[in-house]
This record gives structure tokens, sequence and C-alpha cells, in this order.
């Protein structure tokens, strides 16, 4: 029975367990794991799966060809977007840390993981006052009649024209006309610019917007309250980190598709739906030699999945150590872009149907981003009967969808923090980090909810996750390829997986993911437009906010690199950098009984140190046979009865 506890003691030690807890059953008790692999799988599927889906996708495949969109997304799909997701699910669940403790791999590269943490950090600001909006709008769906139905409200102007009937604000040739929806659809065409119900609802009540992104004017109080609601259901969902937060996306991860699904058959039973499906997907082959076609493809694939974001490699590290990641990068890959094809038919067979009751082109209502979840959408939801309840449904669809993406956002920067610190005391009280991360995200957001947020937030939207991730996402790449090696990471994930990457992810991993990335950086700065927002054009020291927040993550890398350098051992600048750059002892498995092969302790009474991780392959056969035989020896001293690796120094394992 004795021995029995000490071979329990000894694993709970080995696996880092913090002293006086229980055992637990994850296999890395220090951190946690997934409850089990669907827990992992929903989560990362509800991470990927966002906004974007459903506001940009059906947009640009209409915008880039309709149909012919799909053949370079696909490819784009193919050759960057799952290469880099399997690259950063594989560097997470090798080494179980989050973005800032991954970078051991080569510890002059660190700034990468606090750039992850910059951008994400931006995003989980503003990505959140998006979901609070979501909240106000299904709060206001609660009710007989939705509120942007009609002109006849205190906040319409004159120009307001409702598509359900005419308005008591009126001109006097609009008093005449019926009530009908014939004859106001007509009295749209012959409007030099129609102002719909819907939009003035969005601007002059929901945001009453001011007329420049210096105003601020005042906070909308039910936008602030909003926004608490959806932080404190945030933090209430990851309280216990991954062990709460895989159980919420049983809810959040797979709802969505059922509303989906509600919306779709609804929306192809409509009048004049068939004609947005066709405006959708009718292929303009000529489209497919457009260079900027094969932009918008990558751009959305690279920042749809949320690559080099940080929260790929987060949700990765709490995965087991020989967790099949190449199979799960696959699914949730492809399960994104199905996702974001299949919402182009909830989205327009309901714009086509709005477009045959007003008359006009489906390309007059299309929209996207904000408009089109906040205005066009909502407005084609008053044709419909019981138009509050597809509201609810609808409005309750983003909430979900945003939130998946918040809690990944917020558990990178939770265990980044944890992570980097990491004390016993800090691990056992995960929770009050979580809850000092949420506290500082809403009071930051607050801005945002003023009169001018709308501003603010389009800004962050459009600089703050741009060119930065891309230039990134290359770095990580070059670094694990190239200053880390690809022969050694090609070890490492066939030692964790048990079999290879293959042969195509190899390519792609060294050639031509790169350069994919290289592409979509090149394509964003050619096309760089400065920010409107409807006719309102942003000004020049806006635009430096802008382009400060853009480069306040990427400036972290050269930063961190000089750092490091400078405090690194060498005579010469060629020495600091060599020693910069070489991977830290501690990288690898983070469990000791992972650590096997080139990982294994050296058999050293005075440190236990990591094996070389750059492998010469001019090593003579005399070299090798010793290691093997150092090898031996040591698993013959060391070796437990569970099969995992102790120490010398420490003669009693249960201590």
């Amino acid at each position: 029975m004795s021995e029995t506890n000490t071979i329990a003691a000894s694993t709970t030690d080995q696996n880092g367990a913090v002293p006086g807890e229980p055992v637990k059953k994850d296999e890395n008790s220090r951190r946690g794991n997934w409850g089990n692999q669907i827990e992992f799988v929903l989560t990362s599927v509800g991470y990927a799966v966002g906004l974007g889906n459903v506001w940009r996708f059906p947009y640009l495949c209409y915008r880039n060809g309709g149909g012919a969109f799909m053949l370079p997304y696909f490819i784009m799909l193919v050759f960057c977007g799952i290469p880099l997701f399997f690259l950063e699910l594989s560097f997470g669940q090798f080494a179980s840390q989050g973005c800032l403790g991954v970078w051991k791999i080569s510890p002059m590269f660190k700034g990468v993981g606090y750039g992850m943490m910059v951008v994400s950090t931006y995003i989980g600001i503003y990505y959140n006052v998006v979901i609070c909006i979501a909240f106000y709008y299904f709060f206001m769906s609660m009710t007989n009649l939705l509120p942007w139905t009609y002109c006849n409200n205190p906040w319409n102007t004159p120009d307001c024209s409702g598509v359900l009937g005419s308005s008591p604000r009126f001109n006097a040739s609009l008093a005449n006309a019926t009530t009908s929806l014939v004859a106001a659809a007509s009295e749209v065409v012959n409007r030099t610019k129609r102002t719909s119900p819907s939009e003035e609802y969005w601007k002059h009540y929901v945001l009453n917007i001011s007329d420049d992104i210096g105003n601020f004017g005042e906070v909308r109080l039910p936008i602030l309250g909003c926004l608490a609601v959806s932080w404190f259901v945030v933090f209430l969902c990851l309280i216990k980190g991954v062990k709460s937060s895989g159980k919420v996306v049983y809810f959040t991860a797979t709802f969505p598709y059922l509303v989906l699904t509600i919306l779709f058959i609804r929306g192809i039973t409509l009048d004049g739906a068939i004609n947005g499906i066709k405006f959708y997907l009718t292929p303009q082959w000529q489209k497919v030699l457009d260079a900027k076609v094969w932009g918008d493809a990558a751009s959305q694939i690279f920042y749809s999945l949320g690559c080099a974001w940080g929260g790929l490699i987060t949700m990765a590290s709490y995965n087991k150590f020989h967790n099949n990641c190449f199979r799960d990068s696959i699914i949730i890959s492809v399960t994104n872009c199905a996702t974001s094809v299949y919402a182009g038919f909830v989205i327009f067979s309901i714009l086509g149907f709005m477009a045959h009751n007003l008359n006009v082109p489906v390309s007059e209502v299309a929209d996207h981003g904000p408009g089109l979840a906040f205005v066009a959408y909502p407005e084609a939801l008053t044709l419909l009967p019981i138009s509050p309840l597809w509201s609810l449904l609808f409005f309750f669809m983003l909430i979900l969808l945003g939130l998946g993406t918040q809690f990944c956002l917020l558990e990178t920067l939770v265990t980044a923090v944890v992570d980097e610190i990491g004390t016993d005391w800090i691990i056992r009280n995960k929770t009050v980090v979580t809850l000092s991360v949420a506290v500082v995200g809403f009071l930051l957001g607050v801005p945002l909810t003023t009169q001018a947020g709308i501003y603010w937030l389009l800004l962050m939207d459009n600089y703050a996750a741009s060119f930065s991730l891309v230039i990134i996402s290359c770095i990580m790449c070059i670094c694990v390829m190239y200053v880390y090696g690809y022969r050694n990471y090609f070890k490492d994930v066939e030692m964790m997986l048990g079999f290879p990457p293959p042969l195509f992810f190899k390519v792609c991993w060294r050639f031509i993911s790169p350069l994919i990335i290289s592409f979509i950086l090149i394509f964003t700065v050619i096309q760089y437009k400065p920010i409107k927002y409807n006719n309102y054009v942003y000004p020049g020291w806006s635009l430096a906010i802008g382009f400060s927040m853009a480069l306040s993550s990427v400036v972290c890398i050269p930063i961190y690199a000089l750092y490091k350098i400078s405090r690194s051992p060498g005579a010469t600048f060629r020495e600091r950098l060599k020693f910069a750059c070489m991977a830290d002892p501690k990288w690898g498995p983070a469990l000791q009984e992972h650590r096997t092969g080139r990982y294994a302790p050296m058999a050293s009474e005075d440190t236990v140190e990591a094996r070389p991780l750059k492998e010469k392959e001019e090593l003579k056969d005399e070299e090798k046979d010793e290691e093997k035989e150092r090898k031996d020896e040591i698993s013959l001293t060391i070796q437990g009865s569970n099969g995992s690796t102790n120490t010398h120094n420490n003669p009693n394992p249960s201590a």
C-alpha cells in the first residue's frame, strides 16, 4: 500500500501538481487538460467560426465573382490555412505552453508571443463591444413589434422610408402613398437616397452617433450596461479556465448551426430568395484572373482561422501530449470554411427576399460588417411574419458566435500571464487573473460605448489586427522552420504524434505557406485605402493612431530580440546572436514522462539539462554508440516503476 502511495505521489510531483492539492485525472495536473477531445474541437471551432463568417465572407464572395471565388478560397485553405493551423496547434501542444512559453524554442523570438498578446488584447476589447451591441438588439427584440420597423419614431428623420408602409413624417407627396408594400417599394425606387428605419435606428437611437471621431459625446448607458453583461458572461464561462469553458462550448459552438439551419429553411421558402442565392453563387470566371480576388481569398482564410492571434497555440497547449492535432486541424479548418459558405445561403436568401419586395437589385441591399448585422439583415427580418422571433434567433446566434471567439481571446491572455509567472499561488488563483483581465477589458471598452465609439471600433478592426498578424505569422514560420530547424521540428512532431508530418505539410511549412503569407502582406499594402465610415472620412491624426496600434504589436519583436541579445553571453555580437537563437534547455515536452530521446535528462549529478536540440549530422558511429550506452545506464538508474524519470537529487519522490 505504501509503495502505491509513493508511486502516486511521485506521479503527482512529476506532473507538476501544486503541493497539498488532490491528485487530478489530468495528464498535466499543474496546468490542467481538456475534459476530452470533443471539448477542444468545439472550442477551436467556436474560436475560428466567428462574426466574420456571417458578415464578411458572403459579401466577399459576391463581390469577387460569386461561385468563382470558391476556387481561390479553397486553394488558399489547402495551401495556407490548414498548414498554418496545424503548425500552431502542434507548436502549442508539444510544449504545453501558451503564446509566451512556447518561445523557449528560440528565446530571441519571444517578442512574437508578446505581439500575439497585444493583438489579442486589441481584438478582445472591440470584439466584446460588438457582442454587447448584439445583446442590446437581442433584448430590444423582446417585443411585439421590432422598433426599427416603421418611420414614426422620435429618432426618425424626414428622409426615412420604410418597406412596410408610409410614415407620418413623410412630406406631402408621400402622404398620399398607400400603406401597401408595393407602394412603399415604388416610393423607394423614386427616391434619390433611401434611409431605412433600421439604419436610422442604428445611427440615431442605438449609437446616437456624433459627427467626428474626436467628439466622444456621452456614454450610451444601455450599451455600457450590455458591455458589462457581456464581460460578466465571458468571465463566468472562464471562471475555471478550460474546465468550465470546455463545458459551455457544447452549447455555444453548436447552437449557432441550429439557428443557421432554421434561418436557412425559412429563407429559401421566401419569394425572391432564389435571386439572392443566384447573386451569391453565380460564377464570374473572368475574375479568377484578378489578383485582388486571390488576395481577398488568402486574407479571408488567414483572418478567419485566427492564425497568429495566439489562441490556437493556447487552446492546443491544454491537449494531452499524444493527441492527434493533425486530424483536429483538418476538421476545424474545413468546418470553419464550410460554415462561411453555409452562412452565405442564409444571408443572401433573406436579402434576395428583401430586394424582391423593394423591387431593387440585390447589390443595393447587400452589405457587410456592422452594416449587414445591424442594418440590412434586421430590416429584412421585419418583412417576415413573427419578425421578433426571427430577430431573437439571429442576434442570439451572433452573440454565441462572438462569445466562442471571445472565450479564446481572454484565455490566451490569462494563460500567457499564468504561464509566464508560473508560481503555485498564481496557478491556484487563476480565477483572480481572469477577473482582473475581464475588468481591465471592460474599462478599456468604455470609450467604444460613447457616441464616437463606432468610429473607434472600426479603426481598431481595420488596423489593430491587419498587416501585423501577417508579419507575426511569417516570422513564426521562419523561426520554427529555419532558426530552430525544420528537421528538429519534424522530429518533434513525430515524437508527439507517432508519425512524421505528411510530405505535403513539410513542403507547405517550409516554402508555400511563407510565400502565400508574403503575398498577403504585399497585397494588403498595395490595396490599402484610408478607412471611411459611410461618407465620413477619418482625419489624419486618427489614422496615425491606427497605424500606431498596428505597429505596437510588431515592434515587440525587434525590441525583445535586441533585449535578449544584449543579455546573452558572448564576446561578440555574433556570439550573442547565436546564443539568443539557441533553444532554451527547458524547451520540449512539459512532463518528464514525455521527455525521451534527445530530451531525456543528461547523466549528471550537478544539473539536469535537455540534450542539444541541434543534432549534428556528422556524428561519428562511436559517438552514437557512446550516447546510446549512456542512455541505457540512465534508464537503469533513474527509471521509475511507472515509466517516468526522476532526478538523482530527489531521493524521496513523494517530497
